[in-house]
């Protein structure tokens, strides 16, 4: 059981550490994210420096690498728990510190969604739903992001204490990577507060 462990962890860091938005942007735009917008590789940073329809690809690969992860560990080590949450937070740990780009990845955000999405459907949801209506409404995914991610908290919370469905690791799981958005988009909350955060456009890709 320990070396299907280490090797479903070490498949979820490689599978995680994919960044799709880097690569699109080279491959189909000659253009590095590293040197534009923000200077992160995540699905925003794609969106706003190569367009909506390449952040939407950008945003849904990174997504499936939580899915797929979470879809490898369960094939081979089926419904424990903590390996589960493990192998979430090491593709998102991956997709944060990326070692094809010296560890230097995303915020995390679009590769928590397919863990949740994954993991824990409901709350998945319920944090999907906010994250739309919140970016729609004020245009900035930074707060979209973070107000899914504290959606996404309060539900679980309100599951484990309430019905007792899923494990209460699940619910330190979505603690954890809330604090990691949180953290990762401390400068975004810092702009938000300044009025000099940037809006998402949604426009034809360049």
């Amino acid at each position: 059981m320990i070396s299907e462990l280490i090797i479903i962890l070490i498949i979820a860091y490689l599978l995680g550490s994919v960044p799709f938005g880097f690569l699109l942007g080279k491959i189909f735009k000659g253009v590095d994210l590293r040197e534009h917008g923000s200077g992160n590789v995540g699905a925003t940073n794609a969106l706003r420096v190569l367009g909506w329809k390449m952040g939407v690809i950008a945003m849904i690969l990174d997504m499936m690498k939580g899915v797929t992860a979470i879809m490898i560990a369960r094939s081979i080590l089926p419904e424990q728990d903590l390996l589960l949450i493990s192998t979430g937070l090491v593709v998102i740990l991956g997709h944060i510190f990326t070692i094809y780009l010296r560890f230097k990845g995303g915020k995390g955000v679009a590769t928590s969604a397919g863990v949740f999405a994954a993991l824990l459907p409901i709350p998945f949801l319920f944090a999907l739903l906010s994250f739309i209506i919140t970016t729609t409404l004020s245009r900035f995914v930074s707060l979209g992001s973070i107000v899914a991610a504290l959606v996404l908290v309060i539900t679980q919370t309100i599951f484990t204490f309430r019905n007792g469905v899923q494990s209460p690791w699940y619910l330190v799981l979505a603690l954890v990577v809330t604090l990691f958005i949180i953290v990762k988009h401390r400068a975004n909350i810092k702009r938000l507060l300044s009025g000099t955060e940037n809006r998402i456009h949604f426009r034809s890709g360049r």
